[in-house]
């Protein structure tokens, strides 16, 4: 994982995000959701508490490379 800092605004774009997100292996992305999930529940602890969870109505975004 690249650790260093940019001071580039293109690289807040999302399509550089998902640049850097594609860039990652398979450890490396699994690393991050469970560092997503502990934050989340971290944040809220009755979250994994919710079932049945339903869709949010609304568009769907996709992005593609330029």
């Amino acid at each position: 994982m690249n650790k260093s800092i940019s001071h580039d605004r293109n690289d807040e774009c999302i399509e550089a995000k998902v640049k850097w997100f594609r860039s990652l292996n398979l450890s490396e992305r699994m690393d991050l959701l469970c560092f997503y999930t502990d934050l989340a529940l971290e944040l809220n602890p009755h979250l994994s508490e919710k079932r049945d969870a339903q869709p949010i109505k609304g568009n769907i975004q996709i992005i593609t490379a330029a």
